[in-house]
């Protein structure tokens, strides 16, 4: 259970932190100083999301994962949480090679999944 919620506030906040690193390229219009100031109240809630996902999933509160483990499946998230992102939002699909490199660091998820 507390994968799963680790999992599900990694998600969420990836989804916030996505849309505050990458939104406002879609709003060149923008100074680049409110694109900042607009990043950083997106960023609020992904913080708000993210501090918790470490803290319920983390070994020394119960959780089921170390540190390493904990950053390494927040970067598998990230990366599907952006494909979705740059295909629906961007409009950029990625390239074959860079799905290639993303099978490879979900291979490193695995890797490091394995084992405590």
């Amino acid at each position: 259970m507390r994968a799963l919620q680790t999992i599900l506030l990694l998600i969420g906040s990836n989804c916030f932190m996505t849309f505050a690193w990458y939104g406002h390229l879609k709003k060149a219009h923008l100074s680049l100083l409110a694109a900042i100031a607009i990043s950083w109240l997106i960023a609020l809630p992904e913080y708000i999301l993210q501090v918790p996902a470490n803290r319920f999933g983390h070994v020394s509160q119960g959780g089921p994962f170390t540190a390493p483990q904990l950053k390494i499946l927040q970067e598998a998230i990230t990366l599907t949480i952006f494909i979705a992102f740059s295909i629906w939002y961007l409009g950029e699909k990625p390239r074959t090679t860079d799905y290639v490199a993303m099978a490879l660091i979900f291979a490193g998820v695995a890797v490091a999944m394995l084992g405590k």
